[in-house]
């Protein structure tokens, strides 16, 4: 049976179709997902990301337990920054993507899908035994809502005296918003500027119903699991269970980059991923653009003109802000035309190129 969020009752009251992601009930839609898209790339959308886990580890070697159980370098964060990081498992695959905020000295939140946040939990508890350091997930405690889009800024401005200005990107700090207390961040899914809201559970449909008020005039609107899955494929962002997963590495979704092995003492993953750092991956990660009007969807595969089976879609959608279908995929390295989609049957030419697919404009 799918867990409602706290937001459950708005959702219905809203006509959302629910649906159940990851054990979740949770808003697919609330009418369009065009027009939800569209919302978030030209005003401002609003999501339930409570589904999301929150697990805090805490005490003096709370950065060094990080360190030593992601593959990012976390001890060195300033509090009140934010790191984009993964853990894996001992030969390298990918457990999960993460984002780690830095709360204080002694103390960091780690923001896990909601898939796999339990696991996160349960390896970040054993990973952490030789620290001193404690694991809690506390993601029963809390909710998360995002307000993403151009008019992010001016919507939270009608609601909180926090420093949003001054808030750099991959940075958060604590805020009364709508005279709620949250640790406000400037993060997002959605190629936008936005910012993510860390809640009690119980403050949740109070601060929805402030931000709806204060959005309305700026055209914000409610957007549901459909439209952040579109607007993050644009901004080529990666989905845990697609683009990544454990049986792939960082180096294979070429994110290596955040692979730290400057960093001082051994860590999980670190003696498999090592001799990898120099090695082209077999398969990279590409964007592909459809030439006509079929949509290349998760699990097609990806074939040359000689009909091999060359690579294999992970993602796919219309793009309402290309006005062509896309994807993601991974194709054999050193392929980039001649390509196509094999979708049931029917070969579809593609265009192979560089992600993301949308950058916002500045």
């Amino acid at each position: 049976m799918s867990r409602p969020t706290p937001l459950r009752g708005v959702h219905e009251t809203l006509g959302a179709t629910l649906t159940d992601f990851a054990g979740w009930l949770m808003p697919l839609r609330y009418g369009s997902e065009s027009t939800e898209h569209n919302a978030v790339r030209q005003a401002a959308g609003l999501f339930d990301l409570s589904h999301m886990g929150e697990i805090f580890v805490t005490g003096p070697q709370a950065g060094e337990a990080l360190d030593y159980a992601l593959v990012g370098h976390l001890s060195v964060l300033e509090p009140g920054r934010a790191r984009y990081t993964m853990i894996v498992d001992p030969s390298g695959g990918v457990l999960d993507d993460l984002i780690v905020y830095r709360l204080a000295d002694e103390e960091f939140m780690v923001v896990a899908n909601a898939s796999n946040y339990p696991r996160v939990a349960a390896e970040l508890t054993e990973r952490a035994k030789a620290f001193d350091a404690a694991v809690e997930d506390r993601s029963e405690q809390y909710a998360l809502v995002a307000v993403q889009g151009p008019h992010s800024r001016a919507i939270l401005g009608e609601l909180t005296d926090a420093d949003l200005d001054g808030l750099k990107y991959y940075a958060g700090l604590p805020a009364t918003v709508a005279g709620r207390e949250a640790l406000l961040a400037r993060t997002g899914y959605t190629g936008e500027d936005g910012f993510e809201l860390f809640v009690a559970a119980g403050d949740a449909e109070p601060l929805w119903a402030a931000l709806t008020e204060a959005g309305e005039p700026y055209g914000l609107r409610p957007a549901g699991l459909s439209a952040r899955d579109t607007l993050r494929l644009e901004a080529g962002m990666p989905l845990y269970g697609n683009e990544l997963s454990a049986d792939l590495t960082p180096f294979d979704a070429g994110l290596g980059r955040v692979v730290r092995f400057d960093k001082p003492g051994d860590f999980v993953g670190r003696a498999a991923l090592e001799p990898l750092k120099d090695v082209p991956p077999s398969r990279r990660l590409v964007g592909l653009v459809a030439t006509g009007r079929r949509v290349p969807r998760h699990g097609y595969p990806v074939v040359s003109d000689d009909g091999a089976v060359v690579g294999e879609v992970t993602s796919g959608a219309p793009s309402q802000s290309l006005g062509r279908p896309i994807a993601m995929a991974y194709v054999d390295d050193g392929l980039s035309t001649g390509l196509a989609v094999d979708i049931r049957g029917s070969r579809e030419p593609v265009d192979v190129v560089e992600l993301p697919f949308y950058r916002r404009k500045k």
